[in-house]
C-alpha cells in the first residue's frame, strides 16, 4: 500500500465510497487506501468519538479535510434503516459500498430485535443496508458492492431452521455461519441484479491481527498485537477490498469470491443456488423486505 502523503493516482477520482466498521482495523485501512486513490470516503461506525479520531488521521495524512462519517449501531435494524435514510438524504449517489463491519461474541447474545448478534451484525445488517441503498448504487458510476467474508465460510453451515443459534451456540460456529451467509448473499445479489450495472463480490481479507481475530482467539481486543507473528497487518487485509473497489475487474466480475486479489472457488455450500435463494427469502422476511 502507498503512503498517504499525497495520492499516487486518481483511480477512484472523487467516487463516493462507504466503508462500514471503518473506525479501526481493516475498515480504517480500507478507507485510508481508498482516500489515497482519490475517493471521497464515508466512514461508518457506532462510536462517534472513534470515528472523529479516524477521520482526523485520514484528513491529516491527505492534507485536506473532507472525510465523511455515518454513525449507526448495526445490531439494530431500525438503526440500519435510519443510516440508509441518512445516506439517501445526504448524497445523491453511492459508487462503492464495502460491507466490512463484523463482530464475534463469546456468548450468545440477542440484539434489540431478538436476533443472535453475530447473525444480525455480520449478515442481516449488510443485507438490509445494501438493499436499501441499491437505487443510490445504480445512480453511481458502475456501482460496486463488496462484502468482507472469510475463509471460515468453508467450514460454515446454514441451518435455516435455527439461524439464531438457539439450539446450540459456539462463537466459531455462529461466525462461520454468518461468513457463509455473506458469500451466499453475494451470489444471490449478483443473480438478481445481473445486467443493472451493479456488481457484487465477496472476499477473504486474510488472517489479520485485529480485535475481531483476538476475540475469536479468546483474547481481549487490546491484545490483538500478540497475534502479529502469525497474522497480517490491517493494511494487508484491506488490499482485496481496495482492489475490487478500484480495479476495472470489479466493474465486470460479479458474484465471485476473492482472496489476495484473485478469484477463488468458495465452498460447495456457498455455490448452492437454492440455498442462496432460500436464505435471501428468510433474511428478507426477518428484516421486513419483500422477498
Amino acid at each position: 500500500m502507498s503512503t498517504l502523503s499525497r495520492p499516487l493516482t486518481n483511480l477512484l477520482d472523487g467516487r463516493l465510497c462507504l466503508v462500514t466498521g471503518a473506525n479501526r482495523g481493516i475498515g480504517l485501512a480500507t478507507a485510508r487506501g481508498l482516500a489515497d486513490l482519490g475517493a471521497r470516503v464515508i466512514l461508518h461506525g457506532r462510536d462517534r468519538d472513534a470515528l472523529a479520531r479516524a477521520t482526523a488521521v485520514i484528513d491529516a495524512a491527505l492534507g485536506r479535510p473532507g472525510t465523511e462519517t455515518l454513525v449507526a449501531d448495526l445490531s439494530s435494524m431500525t438503526a440500519v434503516r435510519n443510516a440508509a435514510a441518512e445516506m439517501r438524504n445526504r448524497f445523491d449517489r453511492l459508487d462503492v459500498l464495502i460491507n466490512n463491519a463484523a463482530v464475534i461474541t463469546r456468548r450468545r447474545t440477542l440484539t434489540v430485535d431478538g436476533y443472535e448478534r453475530q447473525f444480525a451484525v455480520n449478515h442481516l445488517a449488510p443485507f438490509l443496508l445494501t438493499n436499501l441503498l441499491l437505487d443510490h448504487l445504480r445512480a453511481g458510476t458502475g456501482g460496486r458492492i463488496i462484502t468482507v467474508s472469510s475463509n471460515a465460510h468453508y467450514r460454515g453451515r446454514i441451518d435455516l431452521d435455527d439461524l439464531q443459534s438457539s439450539r446450540r451456540y459456539s462463537p466459531g460456529r455462529a461466525y462461520r455461519q454468518s461468513k457463509l451467509a455473506n458469500v451466499l448473499f453475494t451470489r444471490e445479489l449478483a443473480r438478481r441484479f445481473d445486467g443493472t450495472g451493479v456488481t457484487a463480490n465477496a472476499l477473504h481479507p486474510g488472517v489479520i491481527a485485529t480485535g475481531l481475530l483476538a476475540r475469536l482467539a479468546a483474547l481481549p481486543p487490546s491484545l490483538a498485537w500478540l497475534l502479529r507473528p502469525v497474522a497480517g497487518r490491517p493494511d494487508q487485509g484491506a488490499r482485496t477490498s481496495i482492489f475490487l473497489a478500484s480495479d476495472p475487474e470489479g466493474a465486470t466480475t460479479s458474484g465471485a469470491y476473492y482472496e489476495a486479489c484473485r478469484t477463488r472457488e468458495p465452498s460447495p455450500a456457498a455455490r448452492d443456488a437454492d440455498l442462496a435463494r432460500r436464505l435471501w427469502e428468510r433474511s428478507a422476511d426477518l428484516v421486513g423486505l419483500p422477498a
